[in-house]
């Protein structure tokens, strides 16, 4: 069977990760996904160290952009804004990260856009919204790590110094966030016929992301100073003997059998950790006290006895060992797939696994302007029309 957004054209006018990410999603649920680049081809292509002879691929790119169609053209050019037109008026879903205000300037504007196809679902994604006094600010990820108070729950234990997260989590987040909103606009259209203007915002999306445990503290009104600050303990990473572990103990019934698994019956009794409310308030306590423990003993061994024990438990994996873990392995979590002009690479499959509808790896990701000529043809341009505007470097088609 397709996947389930089979029949969905989405145009993708974003760059870097935000919207590609989310972009891709949709490809891996069946949705024919045409890239819009510039004709010197999306920044990310280059970003970091490329991976092809040609220039064209970085492993960032092709992690964004798996599976979908690639368009090139200038859009500030009569010709470009003309194909851009025709393809937004024939698209179900067309999705952008510029700065706010440059869809309009362009003449492609959400009121106008669906005024000419009210089906069509416009998606907006920006740094920190479309109002407010940092509108016209440049955001990137570590931006957004710090507006929304990402990097202060990564805060260094003892000199509470802000920490980033090593990875774009806010570019990612927001992918997943813009994704599910496309699908939820995609359902209430089939029953209302009409489409609609979808903003996310990457602090919003970091914001509603952190809520439920990082801002605790925040919760109730006027209660703010009642529960401790998440940054006053360890994290749950220990030391083996021979490597690292995590382990949670937030019930009763996983922190008696840790002390089971350490063989010490006198950590069950002791009173500071005896309930969830005791474990929490004495958490600094209670991990460098199981630290101990596991100090003793090497990462198999204490594996074995915590899953006898039922307790929650895994080993931390360096990365180069994730991709022959054996739960990875068993799954299939990690394909192989031919990328033109790279070589073989891997890549995720789609998280969310559909019975009967299935999602995919849709295909490699496209070279600059490999579907130009297939996707004009398809919008009603001839051959001499299209000929005319690669002469002109209206638009790029592929380079061999």
């Amino acid at each position: 069977m397709p996947g389930p957004l089979n029949g969905v054209r989405v145009v993708d006018l974003t760059s870097v990760v935000s919207g590609p990410f989310a972009t891709m999603f949709l490809a891996d649920q069946g949705a024919d996904v045409i890239k819009i680049e510039p004709i010197g081809g999306d920044i990310t292509r280059r970003s970091r160290a490329t991976i092809d002879k040609a220039g064209e691929f970085s492993a960032l790119f092709i992690s964004s952009n798996r599976g979908k169609r690639s368009l090139s053209i200038d859009i500030k050019d009569d010709a470009g804004r003309d194909i851009l037109g025709r393809l937004l008026d024939r698209a179900d879903v067309v999705v952008q990260n510029f700065r706010p205000g440059t869809m309009e300037r362009l003449g492609f504007g959400p009121d106008e856009m669906r005024a000419r196809n009210p089906r069509l679902i416009f998606v907006s994604i920006s740094g920190v919204g479309d109002s407010g006094p940092y509108v016209k600010k440049r955001v990137y990820d570590p931006i957004v790590q710090g507006l929304s108070g990402f990097a202060d729950i990564q805060s260094q234990p003892v000199t509470n110094r802000p920490q980033m997260i090593r990875t774009i989590v806010a570019d990612k987040t927001t992918a997943v966030f813009t994704a599910q909103a496309v699908a939820a606009a995609l359902y209430a259209r089939e029953k209302t016929g009409l489409g609609d203007h979808i903003h996310v915002a990457m602090l919003d999306a970091m914001i509603s992301y952190l809520w439920p445990e990082g801002m605790m503290q925040y919760t109730v009104v006027g209660k703010e100073d009642a529960v401790s600050d998440p940054n006053d303990r360890p994290d749950l990473v220990f030391k083996t003997q021979d490597g690292y572990l995590t382990c949670g103990t937030i019930s009763d019934s996983e922190w008696q059998g840790f002390c089971r698994a350490s063989g010490d019956p006198e950590l069950g009794s002791d009173e500071r950790f005896a309930t969830p409310g005791g474990r929490f308030i004495n958490a600094t306590a209670r991990i460098n006290k199981m630290q101990e423990y596991i100090g003793q003993h090497t990462t198999a061994v204490w594996l074995e006895r915590l899953d006898a024990a039922d307790v929650p438990c895994a080993p931390i994996l360096r990365r180069g060992e994730v991709i022959n873990n054996e739960q990875v392995v068993a799954r299939g979590l990690i394909e192989e797939l031919e990328q033109p002009t790279v070589g073989t690479v891997r890549q995720p499959t789609p998280a969310a696994k559909f019975k009967v509808n299935q999602a995919r790896i849709a295909g490699p990701a496209p070279r600059v302007g490999e579907h130009s000529r297939e996707i004009l043809r398809e919008i009603g341009y001839a051959d001499a029309s299209i000929n005319d505007m690669i002469a002109r470097k209206a638009v790029r088609v592929v380079s061999t």
